[in-house]
């Protein structure tokens, strides 16, 4: 299974659209996760239009948003568990307070800080795939593919 994964789009505040490059990978994936902060509702009906799309509102998300999505959710990928949720706090406290969300899981997606993030940590992946337009934290927009097999999740952000 592969999976697509974005967080903090932001639109329209940060950009009209998502980059092309997003809709060409959407093709080549069986899920879209996002990992809040869309901002307002009709990203959300765009994405779930093109591909199944499972998400959470994050702190800059719409009261329609907020409405529709939960602040959290466990996705079945195979056999394994992946924890999504937005996040909140400071940036150096950001892995903490979403792994203090969950219990057993194999992966928790993230976003929040604009940063990606690609990292085992006690044994579960920590990913946030950044920010696909807006770059204030880091110096390139960016998305996520985890690639769910039965050994295992193997995650790559891709640089936009």
């Amino acid at each position: 299974m592969k999976i697509l994964v974005l967080s903090d789009t932001h639109i329209p505040r940060a950009a009209a659209d998502l980059p092309k490059a997003i809709y060409d990978a959407i093709e080549g994936v069986d899920l879209i996760l996002h990992a809040g902060d869309f901002v307002e509702l009709q990203t959300l009906e765009e994405l779930r239009r093109m591909k199944e799309t499972i998400g959470v509102f994050g702190n800059m998300d719409s009261k329609a948003l907020r409405e529709v999505l939960k602040p959290k959710e466990i996705i079945n990928a195979g056999a394994f568990k992946i924890g999504l949720v937005h996040g909140y706090g400071p940036p150096g406290e950001l892995t903490k307070a979403v792994r203090a969300e969950f219990g057993k899981v194999d992966a928790i997606v993230f976003g929040h800080a604009h940063k990606p993030i690609n990292i085992i940590e006690g044994g579960v992946l920590l990913f946030n795939p950044g920010s696909p337009t807006d770059k204030v934290f880091s110096p390139y927009n960016s998305y996520g593919i985890l690639d769910v097999t039965a050994s295992g999740i193997k995650a790559e952000i891709v640089k936009l």
